[in-house]
């Protein structure tokens, strides 16, 4: 296959060379499978690992929130401006100076059993997310409604206390504690999607699988062969008419460079690229960069030593040059010191621990370790992926440089270092976080006191206080003012996480793929796509 971008085949060369057994092995298991399938009308694309689940309660992260954008729809959804429409409700109404909402519901919605999605079954997912006995990770992101944090917390043991009820099959009413301007934004979100009490009740943890679930997206899941490929079948009954796609076959390719691969011979349609390949396809015509609403962090761990010392944690921070990363990791991306990324209101430069060697050295000598002397082996963990690996060998450097100090970094696969987090946290971690909705309270209430996605073991009743007047307030300066102050307490004052950069998504599509809509919230809206039949 010729190329028109220069030095492309010969990296082509040295990583199938590198990889040959495993993307040979690959690639058969991947072409017998789909031998029978025809081509024209299917759509293929890889994950780097399996989903840790398909249950919009419980699903935490970016591989599951996009795999259930495309099989399921709640109450709205966002067009290509990232506004909230109508999806599942044909309109809403506020009324009570904002803290009432009233969603009415389409009338030709239906489950893929052929059963009508009613309000009822918004009512049951919205309460099943809050009950605390199921112990979502994403309760938080309902407690602007009226005594869901109390429900939640176990302070009110009756359900129907909480503000949301179906008043008929097709009206919702939701009570709020305060008007919030963005809610129908909210409700684009996986875990406001409704679901079906009957099947979830039945079939408990397994109620998942291809053979049980019950979606009303624009795609069904027909198959999944764990650690491997999921396959999404076009809807008949989604009320905006079938997809143009019949299929979507979903690989787990855990290597970057092997899905690359895999594009390159026209396995799959779309592929993220890996640091190492950007420079050599930032002139093809198939490139496509997006910055994202998605920051990259390392986290502390504030109650385990030594990172219990804010000190310490504020050395760390200054104890990167973050201007570095993006020659790095060659991908575009922005670095920032502060949370709220750019792109979004709220954003401010001038925020955070910038780098500053010196004062690093003096933090640390002040809490007791200077020139690194006696500091104690300490762990730092992520998740195995090539960037994650370059970023942990730059900041290794950096704070071994700086600080005299040797970090111990550890790579764990996708669904173990997520066990991690959740039941022995280490001193310090890596993660991200990419906009549910497009608004600084979902970067900000990230690190609540009460919220289920906080890893650091930290709060701070001032922080606490800043973000809950957020959504209240209509005047941006004042808006602003507030979240300036909320962010310098998490980052500059008990510097609880190190921003490190805003990540940017740099993909390959195929030519005969149209309809595709790049947007800085990474979500892939697979119905608007369309494949040209000219499709190799």
């Amino acid at each position: 296959m010729s190329s028109t971008v220069p030095g492309k085949e010969k990296y082509r060369l040295l990583e199938i060379l590198r990889g040959s057994v495993s993307f040979i092995l690959l690639a058969i298991l991947l072409s017998c499978s789909d031998a029978t399938i025809d081509n024209s009308r299917i759509f293929r694309m890889a994950v780097r690992a399996e989903p840790p689940t398909l249950d919009w309660t419980l699903a935490t992260d970016s591989i599951s929130v996009n795999l259930l954008t495309n099989l399921m729809e709640g109450l709205t959804q966002y067009n290509a401006d990232l506004e909230p429409v109508p999806a599942v409700a044909e309109r809403w109404e506020f009324s009570e100076q904002g803290r009432v909402i009233t969603f009415y519901l389409r009338d030709d919605v239906f489950w893929s059993d052929g059963k009508p999605v009613t309000a009822r079954d918004f009512e049951y997912s919205w309460k099943r997310l809050l009950d605390p006995k199921t112990a979502a990770q994403y309760a938080y992101f309902l407690f602007d409604v009226e005594n869901a944090a109390e429900f939640n917390s176990g302070k009110i043991t009756d359900p129907s206390k909480v503000g949301v009820r179906a008043i008929s099959p097709r009206v919702l009413e939701v009570r709020l504690k305060k008007p919030v301007v963005y809610f129908p934004s909210i409700t684009t979100f996986m875990v406001t999607f409704p679901q079906r009490q009957d099947i979830v009740e039945k079939y408990a943890d397994q109620w998942t699988e291809p053979e049980h679930i019950v979606t009303n997206g624009p795609f069904l899941l027909s198959e999944w062969k764990h650690e491997y490929k999921l396959m999404l079948t076009a809807n008949d009954r989604h009320y905006e008419g079938r997809p143009d796609i019949d299929r979507v076959l979903v690989y787990v390719v855990e290597e970057p460079t092997t899905a690359l691969t895999l594009f390159e011979t026209g396995e799959l349609d779309i592929v993220e690229l890996p640091p190492v390949a950007i420079p050599h396809y930032k002139s093809d015509p198939q490139f496509t960069r997006k910055p994202q609403l998605r920051g990259y962090y390392y986290g502390f761990n504030v109650n385990k030593p030594p990172f219990d010392d804010v000190r310490v944690r504020q050395a760390f921070a200054h104890a990167i040059d973050r201007s570095r990363l993006p020659d790095i990791l060659k991908g575009g991306e922005i670095p920032t010191a502060s949370w709220i990324p750019k792109g979004m209101f709220g954003y401010n430069p001038d925020i955070g621990l910038k780098f500053d060697p010196q004062k690093a050295r003096h933090l640390l000598a002040q809490a007791g370790y200077s020139g690194g002397n006696g500091f104690p082996e300490t762990q730092a963990m992520f998740n195995t992926v090539n960037r994650n690996q370059l970023i942990a060998e730059f900041l290794q450097a950096q704070w071994k440089q700086h600080l005299g100090v040797g970090i111990e970094f550890e790579s764990q696969e996708w669904k173990v270092f997520l066990s991690r987090l959740q039941t022995d946290t280490p001193a310090m971690f890596r993660l991200g976080w990419g906009a549910d909705f497009p608004d600084p309270d979902n970067f900000m209430n990230l690190f609540i006191s009460t919220s289920g996605n906080n890893r650091l073991g930290w709060s701070n009743a001032r922080y606490d206080e800043l973000v809950a007047q957020g959504p209240i307030i209509r005047d941006l300066k004042k808006r602003q003012a507030l979240y300036d102050k909320a962010q310098k307490i998490l980052t500059e004052t008990d510097a609880a996480m190190i921003p490190l950069f805003i990540q940017v998504q740099n993909m390959l599509i195929k030519p005969h793929v149209k309809g595709l809509e790049m947007n800085s919230m990474e979500l892939l809206y697979i119905k608007r796509i369309r494949l040209e039949k000219s499709r190799p």
